[in-house]
């Protein structure tokens, strides 16, 4: 359970291992170290803030936490190869284990040089987890919190088509989505994927690898309903604009998107 934990840790980047040694290099062991070896973890600065010390989270009440996490996992190309490729390569809306096994493997493989290696047996059972990180067991009719499948099922991404041939993802508006969470992710993916731009149009936003419309099977109109309070939200920051059919967010000076996390947890 505790590798289970710690894998889990590391694939949301709640965790993050140690590269160098320790700052110093003696110490008794019951002293704090200022530093950290190879193959021993440190708190990711967003892991930190949820589960550290008087963390905004600590217990995983919140569903926006829930959305960090889903959104952590499901852009992590190397540690998450299944996740990220369902929610940000898979164009249809539906899909089968077999051919979603097979066709993830072939697109792993065109990818080597950016990838580690991955196995099909190993993407086989990738595959079977991530159903199960999203699906409710089949035979269980308890509530959510009695069982033993993963917190991510609250969020309602995925369901079984009623004659049990396969899953759909559920697009559309999310209720328990915050707009803070949605700006946090929508600053990260501009910073990791457009950093040099100073707009970022609204096709990018909704349908590009990693972007927030992407990964939180977002509509249009519900994606056009939060970019519309980003200015209020943002004290001008960011502003969306539509003008003669041209819809863009514009980037007028950066901000702490920590800062905004901090505001929705209070």
């Amino acid at each position: 359970m505790v590798s289970s934990i710690r894998h889990w840790c590391r694939v949301s980047r709640l965790i993050e291992e140690g590269t160098g040694q320790p700052k110093q290099l003696t110490m008794r062991l019951d002293e704090q170290a200022t530093g950290y070896r190879r193959g021993q973890f440190s708190p990711t600065h967003l892991g930190k803030a949820i589960f550290g010390e008087n963390g905004f989270d600590p217990y995983l009440d919140d569903p926006a936490t829930l959305w960090l996490i889903h959104w952590q996992i499901a852009t992590n190309t190397n540690q998450a190869t299944a996740w990220y490729w369902a929610f940000n390569v898979l164009r249809g809306n539906q899909f089968t284990p077999p051919i979603f096994t097979r066709e993830v493997y072939k697109w792993a493989q065109r990818q080597k040089q950016s990838m580690r290696p991955v196995s099909e047996n190993t993407l086989q059972r990738d595959v079977n987890c991530f159903i199960r990180t999203y699906c409710q067991s089949r035979h269980s009719d308890a509530v959510i919190e009695e069982t033993f499948d993963c917190p991510l099922v609250e969020l309602n991404l995925i369901a079984e088509l009623p004659d049990g041939s396969g899953y759909e993802f559920q697009r559309g508006s999310k209720e328990t989505l915050p707009i803070e969470v949605v700006v946090w992710t929508l600053d990260a993916f501009w910073k990791s994927h457009f950093f040099r731009r100073d707009t970022l149009s609204f096709s990018d936003l909704m349908y590009a690898p990693s972007s927030p419309g992407r990964v939180f099977r977002l509509d249009e109109d519900t994606m056009t309903a939060y970019l519309e309070k980003l200015e209020q939200l943002t004290t001008g920051a960011l502003q969306y604009d539509e003008t003669s059919g041209l819809k863009q967010v514009y980037r007028h000076r950066d901000f702490d998107r920590m800062e905004l996390l901090e505001g929705y947890y209070g």
